[in-house]
């Protein structure tokens, strides 16, 4: 794989030269800023060689690097071998960013590349301001992987209209709380590129992303008119239909940029006609006074010097990722049905699991296909929520890596499996985390594994006043390994999406401040995942997910919980319950009995027996 990437890379700095280009940037995105991309887009997967998710890679003549978090520090290492390409742990002490790497090797007259299209506005902005006190040139309007990555087609699938019975709310009432929000900050107008938003103010999915259900799409929203760019073969007659009825002009998703530079489209257009002509009537104006909402970390730097040409941009957090954030009564309905049927199938597949692992015919890729099974027969099942992690022994210290069909490892009857994984249900988006014990571990695996359990129960089990962000919630998860000096390398919860993306903020639980930190409000949902990670020994995560809930009101205030919704018991093998204290011994019990009481109606007479002595009841 070396010598791949080092053939590629030669390419790439042969057009660097043609293009005068100093410094080449290339980060792991869309044009929407997604987190997981299509195939389309992984120009920085083709250029290094490492798969994860989440990566920044910077190429210059002699020398390039790659950026990544504490998720994929292992994975990473082992993917750059031979590639001449130096790892960048984000976050570790001594560690330049990305950007003090480039204010180091680039000055005067020197020239920094990147497509502005995938780059988000608020980081071009950053470049900017560090071109301009080092004195080099930026180019964004090229991108030079065009001619060397052989892209394949470009996304596109038709669009599904979500039912009432699903969403709790309509596309029109949505919309008139996005024109509330707009009203009251002064903007005429919002500009949306995140897809996930756009699928939940529209009450529409796709299938342009794997295993997350978005449309490669825009939106434009006015006081009275609104705007939805799709593809062609994306606007079905039903789409049509729905989106007539909540005053919804639907344009080409190809047409935006001219759009944006031009400025008005006529609202009586059922589609753009092939040639992009713009059919008159109403507009939707864009002159230099239409005041136009942007979110500058999600519109792509390439819209936002459009923009700016042209309009007042009123920067600020796009409103429609809050409003997504905090679940409707429907939705949370049918959230804590499909998280029971989810926790069932995942039960059932460890029960199979650890009582036949002795006859050798499991691997950690046909243990995730065996996952899969069980979840396609839920009625509601339509996809993973992503590629499952099914990792054993010390793979699974990388914690993002994914089993293959062409490196296949035999699971024993020794050492333990973690297995991440998620569905996309009518009803709703899972991610749950077991560390499952396939046979005997060593007494510093089962003391991590108790600290792993007994740091989930603690958080699970808060409580806390309004008004707190999940980072007054962190410590609450991390204290019990911090007090032994271990950490993970990562936060210890994120926001899950409703039938969308398993990662959704604004929500989060992490001890680091960020610039988009929220309030935990009632309805969210939240991951609970800390974990122990040892490179080239074993990683054990455990992972439940919570809604947020009003607790107690007193005359100090409105106090908050949390409302666990992952109904899958923890392996009693790997406790050491002498570790444990009389608190965390009772929380532990206590999860374990309503786990296992939740989940018995619906497993067969032997699963019965077994689970409760799996869950040491």
């Amino acid at each position: 794989m070396g010598t791949k990437i080092e053939k590629r890379l030669s390419k790439l700095r042969e057009a660097m030269r043609r293009e005068g280009v100093s410094a080449y940037y290339i980060n792991t995105a869309d044009f929407h800023d997604s987190e997981y991309v299509n195939d389309y887009f992984k120009v920085r997967e083709y250029f290094s060689g490492f798969t994860g998710s989440n990566g920044d890679l910077v190429v210059m003549q002699g020398e390039a690097g790659l950026w990544t978090d504490g998720r994929y520090f292992v994975q990473a290492e082992q993917e750059l071998q031979g590639s001449g390409i130096t790892l960048y742990r984000m976050g570790e002490e001594g560690v330049p960013t990305v950007r003090e790497f480039l204010a180091e090797k680039l000055g005067r007259g020197s020239v920094l590349g990147f497509d502005g299209r995938t780059v988000k506005a608020s980081f071009g902005k950053e470049l900017k301001k560090l071109a301009k006190k080092n004195g080099f040139r930026l180019s964004y309007k090229k991108d030079l992987s065009k001619k060397i990555f052989e892209r394949p087609e470009f996304p596109v699938s038709t669009a599904e209209v979500l039912p009432p019975e699903l969403t709790g709310e309509t596309t029109l009432k949505k919309l008139e709380r996005v024109r509330h929000e707009l009203k009251t900050q002064g903007a005429a107008a919002l500009f949306m590129s995140k897809l996930d938003d756009i699928m939940w103010l529209f009450n529409i999915r796709g299938n342009d992303v794997e295993c997350n259900p978005v449309l490669m799409s825009y939106a434009y929203i006015t006081e009275k008119s609104a705007m939805l760019f799709v593809q062609k073969k994306a606007a079905t007659e039903k789409l049509r239909s729905e989106m007539d009825k909540a005053g919804v002009i639907i344009a080409d998703y190809d047409y935006v940029k001219k759009f944006l530079k031009k400025g008005s489209l006529g609202s009586n257009v059922a589609y753009l006609p092939e040639n992009g002509e713009v059919v008159t009537g109403s507009h939707l104006p864009i002159d230099d006074l239409y005041p136009v909402m942007v979110d500058l970390s999600e519109v792509n730097y390439t819209f936002y010097k459009i923009l700016k040409k042209r309009v007042k941009l009123l920067p600020a957090h796009n409103p429609v990722a809050a409003m997504k954030a905090v679940k409707n009564a429907t939705e949370l309905a049918h959230m804590r049905k499909i998280y029971l049927k989810d926790s069932v199938a995942l039960t059932k597949f460890i029960h199979t699991l650890v009582t036949r692992i002795g006859e050798g015919k499991f691997t950690e890729m046909n243990a995730a296909d065996l996952l899969l099974e069980y979840r396609r027969e839920i009625p509601e099942f339509r996809d993973l929520s992503f590629g499952t992690i099914s990792a054993y022994g010390a793979n699974a210290a990388m914690m993002h890596y994914e089993p293959s069909e062409e490196n296949p490892v035999e699971l024993k009857a020794e050492h333990m499996l973690l297995v991440d994984s998620g569905g996309q249900y009518n009803g709703g988006t899972t991610d749950v985390t077991r560390t499952i014990v396939l046979g005997p571990i060593t007494d510093e695996e089962k003391h991590a594994f108790t600290l792993t359990a007994c740091s989930m129960l603690n958080l699970l089990n808060a409580k806390w006043l309004y008004g707190c962000t999940g980072r007054n919630l962190d410590i609450l998860a991390r204290e019990r390994m911090w007090n032994e000096g271990i950490d993970y390398k990562c936060g210890t919860g994120h926001g899950v999406g409703y039938i969308l993306n398993v990662h959704e903020g604004p929500q989060g639980i992490r001890w680091k401040p960020l610039p988009d930190e929220a309030v935990l409000e009632e309805g969210m949902d939240v991951t609970d995942e800390p974990g122990v990670y040892r490179a080239g020994k074993f990683g054990i995560r455990t992972e439940n997910v919570l809604i947020v809930q009003k607790d107690v009101h007193t005359e100090d205030g409105q106090f908050m919980k949390f409302e666990n919704i992952t109904m899958v018991p923890i392996d009693d093998r790997g406790m050491d319950r002498s570790i444990m204290s009389e608190k965390e011994l009772s929380q532990y019990i206590a999860y374990q009995t309503e786990v296992v009481n939740a989940i018995n109606p619906y497993l067969t007479e032997d699963e019965r027996a077994w689970v409760k002595e799996y869950a040491g009841i």
